[in-house]
């Protein structure tokens, strides 16, 4: 009887299919790692597969390099991490230059983060990207709370839709917008990157906190206020992804304290049709090796052959 189960249960995993289609954008599977947390994918190179990942995205580009805020610029916190890095980066050509070629070689897909500081900018780093090799998709980054600006488009419907359209139509790849939860109504800003025309969605990007060293009386982080990731903000991700899931008819991709196999299947169930990895990067950085290694087993328990069949399901199972 036991030999009888095993044998099910190997058949059942042999016809399992991780493709993950996001619009425009198919994937080999759902587990991708996050923009600014990876690097530009070669230092994890000898500790990851990269080839397994359903994607990669590199740190968020800008037009011009950028030095980012002062030190300090993170603070470990009790459930996750603060940070106020403020998009420091090398800036689009010397992106082409030094990383694209690498990355354009990688076995997996590539998605390119953007932030621009108006509409045109966005629309500049766009049209500079396309077509090039190795690009399979862009985020946009309108939703940095570490930058002066860096939220405008990611907390009014207006501008966020304005921003999109503008790269949409400058651009011929998928495009993805990665919402902010600091705001009232996410489902608003998430229908206005749809009416934009985006291919899919982000969400979310970090929660706004700070942290205090009440025997100096100063804040820990130079910028005052940063960004919040990891376990501590998975409950507010979640809720996110559930809400605007419901709210438009593009894919969600959910981000926010996913440490675990039971974290990536709490986001499908909840909406999310592929998720990105982020802080966990830190402290296990073969976090995502080990998700796709159990991944198979918990679609197989959940009895469906293929991610789509369990995402948006929340409430329809029970």
């Amino acid at each position: 009887m036991g030999v009888g189960h095993n044998q099910d249960d190997a058949f059942s995993m042999a016809t399992l299919d991780l493709t993950t289609k996001l619009g425009r954008l198919t994937l080999p599977n759902p587990i991708l790692v996050a923009s600014g947390t990876f690097g530009y994918a070669r230092e994890m190179e000898r500790i990851v597969d990269l080839g397994r990942l359903g994607g990669i995205l590199p740190k968020t580009i800008t037009w011009e390099p950028r030095a980012g805020n002062r030190p300090s610029r993170t603070v470990e916190t009790s459930a996750g991490l603060l940070n106020a890095i403020g998009l420091d980066n090398d800036g689009i050509e010397l992106f082409l230059e030094h990383h694209l070629p690498y990355l354009s070689k990688l076995p997996t897909k590539v998605i390119v983060s953007i932030a621009g500081r108006d509409e045109a900018e966005f629309a500049r780093l766009a049209e500079r990207l396309d077509g090039l090799p190795g690009i399979a998709a862009l985020e946009l980054n309108v939703s940095c709370p570490n930058v002066a600006r860096g939220v405008d488009f990611g907390t009014d419907p207006a501008k966020c839709e304005a921003v999109v359209r503008l790269v949409t139509r400058q651009c011929s790849l998928p495009v993805f917008a990665k919402l902010t939860p600091n705001v009232s109504r996410i489902a608003e800003i998430a229908q206005a990157a749809e009416a934009g025309g985006a291919d899919g969605l982000s969400v979310i990007n970090t929660v706004l906190g700070m942290a205090v060293d009440w025997r100096r009386r100063a804040p820990m982080l130079a910028n005052v206020v940063g960004g919040l990731s990891g376990p501590a903000i998975k409950p507010v991700a979640l809720r996110c992804v559930y809400e605007v899931s419901r709210a438009v008819s593009i894919p969600v991709i959910g981000i926010g304290g996913i440490t675990n196999v039971d974290d990536v299947m709490e986001f499908f169930v909840a909406g999310a049709s592929a998720v990105q990895i982020g802080t966990a990067n830190y402290f296990d950085p073969l976090v995502s090796m080990k998700m796709l290694d159990a991944l198979p087993g918990c679609l197989s328990e959940a009895g469906v052959e293929t991610i789509s069949e369990i995402v948006g399901t929340l409430g329809t199972a029970l």
